[in-house]
């Protein structure tokens, strides 16, 4: 395989195959040249065992007056971003995309030029979040990986001191393994390809344990359609890359494979035919596993089953006519770790059906993107949000035979909430003077538990006016904090159950129901918001040095999510405050240096690496250097 072949025309977009790795090793042609500041560029590489070289490229910026010394000291945010190109502007037979409400939007590039944007690199960029440096706010390296058109998703939902960092691309079928400890740059720790993972595909998301290692869910079926066989020697029947079941790859701390673990388990299922799968086998399953996380002392891990991601990612669903609405999951799989190497599924639960009265897309139980567990000892439960709808369930111990699960909190009620305010001439509403839906397919994406369990923090995308309707107002996108500590306290004796539609739009009526503590509407007029985000887990002490906290008084997220399905977004990442009674409002001091407006806009003529344009920030973490930790 050659990593970077002489340029070529190519297709609009790099569909779903077998071919997924050379399809996404496409000629980076070199840039024209422009004026930048001074860049120190540093390279590692990774030889596999086939001796193919892969090389990752630091492009380190150097800011006058700054000693670089100092940035030894510093926290930063690590963001996984993806280069757009032409495909991205132009998916789907005719331009689809460009037809659709709230849809990708037209081919310009960021100063509102027609243009067909070439492939680039894909990178890591690091941002400088040292509140009070010089430097905060900028991007002081870019680190880009050796194959282009990744589709740039996740890496894992925190990060430990020591841990590596692990990105993982959509449309490429791999997964990066880089090293952090001397941050602001990264070093190469290995690379994870389509042939270390044959029984899954499209990685999405990644946990990392104690000893270093990391599980990652393999969205996507076997690379070949037909009978696998996993590490542990069980086979499964799938439909080939992209379709299902997925799988669980647990990755050592260079990423290579340790062992692939099947989702699906025969006759586990608890309603197969709502388990459609293109092209059709049997036995049917619902194993697309896109969200994860687990406990380690527990010995349980938990994913959300989303849908079978060809037919999502290849051919969006809006866009077409009928696709079967039974492509979109509405199970959560409960997994044994004890075994670390041998995880099995130890139950799959179909959620159960909501109050409100809506089409079956946009049903409350339909696409379970994301999960969380809960943290502190004595509390065993999790919570499940189904992406479109934004309701969120839960189960308040994963450790028996047969989870219970219940709805406890439908996001359509922040919506209601919010358009209370704005007919009240209440600020902070974000509904302006005209109001929106508060039901419909709104984008729920990243759900996390604070580390003291007393907050679940989420982001929703929203909706442009006029998707789903004429008369659709659409909704804002929103970072929502909700109090779980009543739920929590309630232990196995939980009461709250939204069962009805006036439950769905005020909250529940129970006196143990998750209430809201504060909610941010997010001022993105695309066709995004937020859909991804983070917690800061670390303190900085007067010492200087840093060390982990449960009480984290930051997040970040960011506006993309994937321009192919028609869900893109402006592309910016933004800093949240949280304060002394965890209200959230928006870090304005985090400023791009170019616009001076808040938040860092990844839609820009130029890059550390070279001026290649706009670019898509799917997911971050914060990190910190080693030599900053506190010993």
């Amino acid at each position: 395989m050659r990593l970077l072949p002489s340029p070529r025309p190519r297709p609009s977009t790099c569909l779903f195959s077998v071919l997924a790795l050379a399809c996404s090793v496409v000629a980076v042609a070199a840039p024209t040249p422009v004026a930048a500041a001074p860049v120190t560029t540093i390279t590692s590489t990774w030889t596999s065992d086939d001796g193919q070289d892969f090389t990752i490229t630091n492009h380190l910026r150097n800011f006058p007056g700054v000693d670089r010394d100092a940035a030894a000291s510093h926290e930063y945010l690590v963001v996984w971003a993806g280069d757009v190109n032409a495909a991205d502007l132009e998916s789907g037979a005719g331009g689809k995309l460009h037809n659709l409400p709230g849809a990708a939007g037209e081919a310009m590039d960021s100063l509102g030029r027609p243009h067909t944007p070439a492939v680039g690199p894909d990178f890591l960029a690091v941002i400088d979040v040292q509140k009070g440096a010089p430097t905060y706010g900028k991007v002081v390296n870019t680190v880009t990986v050796p194959l282009a058109e990744n589709e740039p998703h996740h890496m894992q939902y925190e990060w430990h001191r020591g841990d590596t960092i692990y990105a993982g691309g959509l449309y490429s079928d791999v997964a990066f393994a880089l090293d952090a400890t001397n941050l602001p740059v990264m070093t190469l720790r290995g690379v994870n390809l389509p042939t270390d993972t044959p029984c899954g595909s499209v990685p999405d998301a990644f946990w990392t344990m104690s000893d270093g290692t990391a599980y990652g869910t393999w969205m996507g079926g076997p690379n070949l359609p037909g009978p696998c066989t996993y590490t542990n020697g069980e086979v499964r029947m799938g439909n080939g890359f992209g379709g299902a079941p997925g799988s669980v790859v647990l990755l050592d701390r260079n990423g290579r494979t340790i062992s692939e673990s099947p989702a699906a388990t025969p006759g586990m299922e608890p309603v197969p035919r709502e388990c459609a799968m293109t092209p059709p086998v049997e036995p049917r399953t619902c194993a697309n596993p896109h969200g994860i996380q687990l406990r380690e002392d527990l010995n349980r891990m938990i994913t959300g089953d989303f849908a079978q991601p060809s037919v999502i990612i290849e051919d969006p669903l809006p866009a077409l006519p009928p696709v079967d609405v039974n492509m979109v999951r509405r199970t959560v799989r409960i997994w044994d770790i004890s075994d670390r190497k041998n995880p099995k599924v130890v139950s799959v639960s179909r959620l159960p059906d909501g109050p409100r009265q809506t089409k079956p897309s946009d049903a409350e139980n339909m696409g379970f993107m994301e999960v969380t567990v809960t943290n502190r000892p004595g509390h065993k439960g999790a919570f499940a949000s189904s992406m479109c709808a934004g309701a969120i369930y839960y189960t308040p111990d994963i450790t028996v035979k047969d989870p219970q699960w219940r709805e406890v909190y439908d996001q359509a009620a922040v919506y209601r909430a919010m358009n209370d305010r704005a007919k009240a001439g209440m600020a902070g509403s974000g509904a302006g003077h005209h109001g929106f839906a508060d039901s419909g397919c709104e984008g729920s994406g990243w759900l996390q538990t604070s580390p003291d369990d007393r907050f679940l923090y989420t982001v929703t995308m929203g909706r442009r006016a006029h998707t789903a309707e004429a008369s659709d107002p659409g909704t804002p996108g929103i970072v929502l904090s909700l109090d779980i500590r009543k739920l929590l306290a309630a232990g196995n004796d939980v009461e709250c159950k939204i069962d009805t539609e006036t439950e769905a739009f005020h909250g529940g009526a129970e006196k143990d129901c998750p209430t809201v503590h504060s909610v941010l509407p997010v001022d993105d007029p695309t066709s995004g918001g937020p859909h991804w985000g983070a917690l800061d887990h670390f303190v900085q002490g007067p010492d200087g040095k840093f060390a982990e906290t449960r009480d984290p008084r930051r997040l970040a997220y960011s506006n993309y999510f994937v321009a192919r399905t028609g869900w893109d977004g402006d592309h910016k990442v933004c800093l949240v405050t949280i304060d002394d009674d965890h209200q959230l409002s928006l870090d304005r001091d985090f400023k791009d240096e170019y616009t001076g407006e808040p938040c860092v806009d990844f839609n820009r003529a130029s890059w550390p690496h070279g001026p290649w344009g706009d670019a898509k920030p799917h997911s971050m973490i914060f990190v910190v250097p080693d030599a900053a930790f506190r010993d």
